[in-house]
Protein backbone atom coordinates (compact mmCIF):
# COMPACT_ATOMS: atom_id res chain seq x y z
CA UNK A 1 0.00 0.00 0.00
CA UNK A 2 1.94 3.60 -0.90
CA UNK A 3 1.70 7.02 1.10
CA UNK A 4 3.30 9.83 0.32
CA UNK A 5 6.12 9.96 2.90
CA UNK A 6 7.47 13.41 4.39
CA UNK A 7 10.89 12.93 2.05
CA UNK A 8 8.45 13.50 -0.92
CA UNK A 9 7.33 16.92 1.00
CA UNK A 10 4.43 15.87 3.14
CA UNK A 11 3.71 17.44 6.42
CA UNK A 12 0.71 15.53 8.34
CA UNK A 13 0.50 17.68 11.71
CA UNK A 14 -2.80 18.04 13.42
CA UNK A 15 -1.90 18.89 16.68
CA UNK A 16 -2.89 22.38 16.44
CA UNK A 17 -6.24 22.10 15.04
CA UNK A 18 -9.47 20.90 16.64
CA UNK A 19 -10.42 18.07 14.69
CA UNK A 20 -13.60 16.38 15.51
CA UNK A 21 -13.87 12.69 16.77
CA UNK A 22 -16.88 11.31 16.31
CA UNK A 23 -17.96 8.23 18.25
CA UNK A 24 -17.45 4.48 16.53
CA UNK A 25 -20.93 3.80 16.01
CA UNK A 26 -21.33 7.42 14.52
CA UNK A 27 -18.07 6.47 11.90
CA UNK A 28 -19.93 2.93 11.39
CA UNK A 29 -23.03 4.91 10.46
CA UNK A 30 -21.21 7.49 7.82
CA UNK A 31 -19.93 4.52 6.55
CA UNK A 32 -23.15 2.59 5.81
CA UNK A 33 -24.50 6.40 4.06
CA UNK A 34 -21.21 5.87 2.14
CA UNK A 35 -22.15 1.96 0.69
CA UNK A 36 -26.06 2.08 1.09
CA UNK A 37 -26.09 5.79 -0.80
CA UNK A 38 -23.17 4.53 -3.36
CA UNK A 39 -25.42 1.30 -4.27
CA UNK A 40 -28.42 3.94 -4.39
CA UNK A 41 -26.39 5.93 -6.78
CA UNK A 42 -25.03 3.31 -8.82
CA UNK A 43 -28.23 2.09 -9.22
CA UNK A 44 -30.30 5.05 -10.35
CA UNK A 45 -27.51 5.92 -12.85
CA UNK A 46 -27.24 2.75 -14.56
CA UNK A 47 -28.75 4.02 -17.50
CA UNK A 48 -26.58 7.05 -17.58
CA UNK A 49 -23.29 5.06 -17.15
CA UNK A 50 -23.81 2.94 -19.75
CA UNK A 51 -25.17 5.82 -22.33
CA UNK A 52 -21.92 7.85 -21.40
CA UNK A 53 -19.64 4.79 -21.63
CA UNK A 54 -20.89 4.67 -25.46
CA UNK A 55 -20.48 8.13 -25.90
CA UNK A 56 -17.04 8.39 -25.20
CA UNK A 57 -15.98 5.29 -26.76
CA UNK A 58 -17.42 6.20 -30.28
CA UNK A 59 -16.14 10.00 -30.22
CA UNK A 60 -12.55 10.09 -29.33
CA UNK A 61 -9.95 7.49 -29.19
CA UNK A 62 -9.14 6.66 -25.60
CA UNK A 63 -10.20 4.61 -22.43
CA UNK A 64 -13.77 5.01 -21.34
CA UNK A 65 -12.24 5.67 -17.92
CA UNK A 66 -9.70 7.90 -16.86
CA UNK A 67 -7.69 6.65 -13.69
CA UNK A 68 -5.35 8.95 -11.87
CA UNK A 69 -3.13 8.55 -8.62
CA UNK A 70 -4.59 10.59 -5.97
CA UNK A 71 -3.63 10.96 -1.75
CA UNK A 72 -6.05 10.22 0.83
CA UNK A 73 -6.69 9.17 4.32
CA UNK A 74 -3.50 10.27 5.72
CA UNK A 75 -1.70 10.21 3.10
CA UNK A 76 -2.08 6.79 1.68
CA UNK A 77 -2.22 6.78 -2.40
CA UNK A 78 -4.86 5.16 -4.41
CA UNK A 79 -6.62 5.04 -7.87
CA UNK A 80 -9.25 7.59 -8.65
CA UNK A 81 -11.59 6.32 -11.12
CA UNK A 82 -13.67 9.15 -13.70
CA UNK A 83 -14.60 8.95 -16.84
CA UNK A 84 -12.28 10.49 -19.18
CA UNK A 85 -13.56 13.92 -20.41
CA UNK A 86 -10.45 14.93 -22.22
CA UNK A 87 -7.99 13.90 -25.36
CA UNK A 88 -6.28 10.75 -24.64
CA UNK A 89 -2.77 11.38 -22.87
CA UNK A 90 -3.89 14.71 -22.20
CA UNK A 91 -1.17 15.93 -19.87
CA UNK A 92 1.59 14.32 -22.30
CA UNK A 93 3.11 17.44 -23.19
CA UNK A 94 2.09 19.86 -20.49
CA UNK A 95 2.44 17.67 -17.21
CA UNK A 96 0.42 17.92 -14.17
CA UNK A 97 -1.99 21.06 -14.35
CA UNK A 98 -5.59 21.88 -12.37
CA UNK A 99 -8.53 21.51 -14.58
CA UNK A 100 -9.96 24.64 -15.74
CA UNK A 101 -13.33 25.53 -16.95
CA UNK A 102 -12.41 26.43 -20.63
CA UNK A 103 -10.14 23.65 -21.02
CA UNK A 104 -9.06 23.13 -24.71
CA UNK A 105 -8.30 19.45 -24.24
CA UNK A 106 -11.39 18.79 -22.85
CA UNK A 107 -13.79 16.68 -25.89
CA UNK A 108 -17.43 17.40 -26.56
CA UNK A 109 -18.39 14.55 -24.35
CA UNK A 110 -16.59 15.46 -21.41
CA UNK A 111 -17.38 19.09 -21.31
CA UNK A 112 -21.28 17.70 -21.24
CA UNK A 113 -20.20 15.59 -18.68
CA UNK A 114 -18.32 17.84 -16.38
CA UNK A 115 -21.11 20.73 -16.70
CA UNK A 116 -23.58 18.15 -15.45
CA UNK A 117 -20.94 16.25 -12.90
CA UNK A 118 -21.45 13.07 -14.29
CA UNK A 119 -18.10 12.58 -14.98
CA UNK A 120 -17.40 12.15 -11.26
CA UNK A 121 -19.84 8.55 -11.04
CA UNK A 122 -16.93 6.04 -11.36
CA UNK A 123 -15.96 7.43 -8.11
CA UNK A 124 -18.70 5.60 -6.32
CA UNK A 125 -16.45 2.22 -6.95
CA UNK A 126 -13.91 3.94 -4.90
CA UNK A 127 -16.48 4.68 -1.99
CA UNK A 128 -17.14 1.64 -2.06
CA UNK A 129 -13.68 0.19 -1.92
CA UNK A 130 -13.27 2.37 0.89
CA UNK A 131 -10.82 4.67 -0.78
CA UNK A 132 -13.17 7.71 -0.15
CA UNK A 133 -16.35 8.73 1.38
CA UNK A 134 -19.84 10.39 -0.14
CA UNK A 135 -19.00 13.76 2.03
CA UNK A 136 -14.97 15.18 2.61
CA UNK A 137 -12.23 17.44 1.16
CA UNK A 138 -11.84 16.71 -2.78
CA UNK A 139 -8.54 13.97 -3.09
CA UNK A 140 -6.03 15.74 -4.74
CA UNK A 141 -2.80 14.46 -6.98
CA UNK A 142 0.44 14.11 -5.17
CA UNK A 143 2.18 16.23 -7.47
CA UNK A 144 -0.33 19.68 -6.16
CA UNK A 145 -0.39 18.17 -2.46
CA UNK A 146 3.40 18.38 -2.49
CA UNK A 147 3.73 21.50 -3.86
CA UNK A 148 0.64 23.23 -1.56
CA UNK A 149 1.14 23.11 2.04
CA UNK A 150 -2.58 23.97 2.25
CA UNK A 151 -3.47 20.27 0.61
CA UNK A 152 -1.39 18.96 3.62
CA UNK A 153 -1.56 18.21 7.22
CA UNK A 154 -4.90 18.35 8.47
CA UNK A 155 -6.86 18.15 5.63
CA UNK A 156 -5.44 14.21 5.11
CA UNK A 157 -7.50 13.36 8.64
CA UNK A 158 -10.44 12.70 6.99
CA UNK A 159 -11.61 9.88 4.04
CA UNK A 160 -11.42 12.20 0.55
CA UNK A 161 -15.27 12.76 -0.45
CA UNK A 162 -17.37 13.09 -3.37
CA UNK A 163 -18.68 16.11 -2.64
CA UNK A 164 -18.10 18.63 0.81
CA UNK A 165 -18.39 21.89 2.23
CA UNK A 166 -15.78 23.92 -0.90
CA UNK A 167 -18.34 21.89 -3.38
CA UNK A 168 -21.74 23.92 -2.39
CA UNK A 169 -20.23 26.91 -0.91
CA UNK A 170 -18.11 28.08 -3.64
CA UNK A 171 -16.97 27.92 -7.38
CA UNK A 172 -15.52 25.76 -10.09
CA UNK A 173 -11.66 27.35 -9.95
CA UNK A 174 -11.08 28.45 -5.99
CA UNK A 175 -7.43 27.61 -5.29
CA UNK A 176 -6.73 25.77 -2.28
CA UNK A 177 -5.84 28.24 -0.01
CA UNK A 178 -9.31 29.65 -0.47
CA UNK A 179 -11.09 25.32 -0.64
CA UNK A 180 -9.26 24.37 2.12
CA UNK A 181 -11.06 27.48 4.53
CA UNK A 182 -14.21 24.94 3.83
CA UNK A 183 -12.50 21.96 4.14
CA UNK A 184 -11.39 22.91 7.93
CA UNK A 185 -15.00 23.62 8.92
CA UNK A 186 -15.75 20.38 7.93
CA UNK A 187 -13.01 18.70 9.69
CA UNK A 188 -13.96 20.31 12.94
CA UNK A 189 -17.81 19.98 12.31
CA UNK A 190 -17.84 16.55 10.87
CA UNK A 191 -21.11 14.25 11.62
CA UNK A 192 -23.73 11.63 10.31
CA UNK A 193 -26.24 14.62 10.38
CA UNK A 194 -23.70 17.22 8.45
CA UNK A 195 -22.59 14.85 5.87
CA UNK A 196 -26.31 14.35 5.22
CA UNK A 197 -26.83 18.07 4.72
CA UNK A 198 -23.77 18.01 2.38
CA UNK A 199 -25.46 15.60 0.22
CA UNK A 200 -28.45 17.35 0.52
CA UNK A 201 -27.04 20.64 -0.41
CA UNK A 202 -25.38 18.96 -3.43
CA UNK A 203 -28.88 17.97 -5.81
CA UNK A 204 -29.45 22.00 -5.87
CA UNK A 205 -25.72 22.48 -6.86
CA UNK A 206 -25.68 20.02 -9.51
CA UNK A 207 -28.35 22.29 -11.71
CA UNK A 208 -26.74 25.49 -10.72
CA UNK A 209 -23.43 25.05 -12.18
CA UNK A 210 -22.02 25.80 -9.01
CA UNK A 211 -19.16 24.13 -7.07
CA UNK A 212 -16.78 21.74 -7.98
Amino acid sequence: MAYLHADEGFHFNSATFSVAHPSWLVECLIRLLDIVGSMVILLVALPVVFMASILIKLTSRGPVLYRQERVGKHGRLFSLYKFRTMIDDAEKHVGPVWAAKDDDRITPVGRILRRMRLDELPQLYNILRGDMSLVGPRPERPFFVQRHRALQGVRLVVKPGLTGLAQIRSFYDLKPAHKVKYDYIYIQKRSLLLNIYILLQTIPVLFTKKGW
